[in-house]
């Protein structure tokens, strides 16, 4: 890496350098022979390896990035001493001589090299720029002294990323051999209200890959995103059945989010799944409900509710749902639908209940529209995740809390990593992984 810059800053200069030792009437051969070896440093800037191609990318790229920087800032001061020592204080040089010329437009020519094979590198593989700070980045690309300082934010970004990536892989590496996720019975991970599972955007983020590294096996809910808690709990019983019958593994144990916990419930005491359920852990799951959410309904227009509820069932449609019902879903989300709810669909016997919850601290911690429904669930229910009231999410044999971190906290839809977001102080993989591993250690 420091090699790399040694060869970017002597090659962006060599036209100075060469007319410093007299030697600039062979710049030609010099600059022909300096850029072959400055090509081979842009294409490899580093010799460190990665198993993770993506990981090594990201690497490569920041070395490139930080190269541009450290290329610009020597570029800059090599040509004001060349101006203050040759033409000042030596009066050797006039301020245009060829020299000068022809090692600023090396240097333009350089800077480009190093800076587009950077940032392609960069936005092409990496997850945690996100579309903000790639937007911000083109926007801000010709804007003086912005575009420094945009530029050091996404390298402070990328260089975390491969780093937490890279140490995340030897973590499961180094206990590869233990599948502390390898339970007795597989997952079944069930996706909480207006989601689906898809291949190729998966609900649960990083963490399915993370639990299968370590030995976990894994199935998905794939019940409708917008419909009634009973009907989704047919569909999860029909696919716990399925699991069971298909695989003769005998039980799943269930790790649900949001609505995803009450489909569950349903699925295992109302539609007969408790001999095949080992254990339900439920996520950020509103067991006594919203009442933010019995409010809106109530004092809401019906025009406007109809209107909210045709617009969300169109697109709902369009990602796969056969008959979605807003209404339905939303309803039996209330705490008056709840509290029904926990009276008819009691905990099974011999089946582990435990739930999982987080919470923000202020509404800038979430994204949109966490951030904007934060203040009106602290209004009527409490602390919350945006959108869940802390209380609401205690159920079964035992509640494990995951504190919110500074300002920010953690979400709701940060514990099941929606955005792939690496935060300060929490690891949702690993939360996960937790988890999981204690079930094993439960024999289940």
């Amino acid at each position: 890496m420091i090699l790399s810059y040694i060869v970017f800053i002597l090659f962006s200069n060599i036209a100075l350098i060469a007319d410093v030792l007299g030697i600039f009437d062979y710049i030609v051969p010099i600059v022909a022979v300096s850029f072959l070896l400055f090509l081979f440093f842009v294409f490899a800037p580093s010799f460190r390896r990665f198993p993770q191609v993506k990981t090594k990318k990201i690497q490569r790229g920041v070395v490139l990035l930080t190269g541009f920087l450290v290329t610009t800032i020597a570029d800059i001061a090599a040509l004001a001493s060349y101006w203050i020592v040759y033409c000042n204080i030596l009066a050797q040089r006039d301020y245009w001589n060829p020299a000068v010329v022809t090692d600023i437009v090396i240097a333009i020519v350089a800077g480009n090299f190093i800076f587009w094979s950077g940032i392609i590198r960069v936005y092409l593989s990496s997850k945690q720029l996100g579309l903000k700070w790639r937007l911000i980045g083109i926007f801000c690309g010709m804007i003086p002294l912005a575009h420094l300082i945009v530029l050091g934010k996404i390298i402070s970004l990328t260089s975390r990323e491969y780093k937490e990536e890279d140490a995340r892989y030897k973590l499961n590496m180094s206990r590869k051999d233990d599948q502390v996720c390898m339970t007795k019975y597989p997952l079944l991970m069930v996706h909480g209200v207006f989601f689906r599972d898809f291949k190729f955007f998966n609900y649960w983020g990083r963490v399915p890959d993370d639990l299968i590294q370590n030995g976990a096996t894994v199935y998905y809910g794939d019940q409708q995103s917008a419909a009634s808690v009973d009907i989704c709990g047919q569909e999860i019983a029909a696919k716990i059945k399925q699991i069971v019958e298909t695989t003769g593994c005998g039980k799943v144990n269930i790790i649900a989010h949001s609505k995803g916990g009450l489909d569950s419930r349903c699925a295992i005491t109302r539609y007969g799944c408790a001999p095949y359920v080992a254990s339900l852990t439920t996520v950020n799951t509103p067991h006594r409900g919203c009442q933010f959410a019995d409010y809106l309904l109530n004092k809401a227009p019906q025009k406007l509710k109809d209107a909210v509820a045709a617009s969300y069932n169109a697109a709902l449609r369009k990602a796969g749902d056969k008959n979605p019902d807003f209404i339905s879903a939303v309803s039996d989300l209330t705490a008056s639908a709840c509290e029904k709810f926990n009276q008819e669909c009691p905990d099974a016997p011999g089946v582990y209940y435990q739930s999982v919850g987080s919470k923000s601290v202020s509404a800038a911690g979430g994204r949109f529209p966490l951030n904007m429904s934060y203040h009106l669930v602290n209004y009527f229910d409490g602390p919350n995740d945006g959108l869940v009231a802390l209380p609401s999410m205690k159920w079964g044999d035992s509640f494990k809390y995951v504190t919110p971190l500074k300002s920010r906290g953690i979400t709701h839809g940060d514990m099941i990593d929606l955005n792939r977001e690496n935060i300060d102080g929490f690891d949702v993989r690993e939360t996960f992984v937790e988890l999981v591993s204690n079930l094993k250690n439960r024999g289940l």
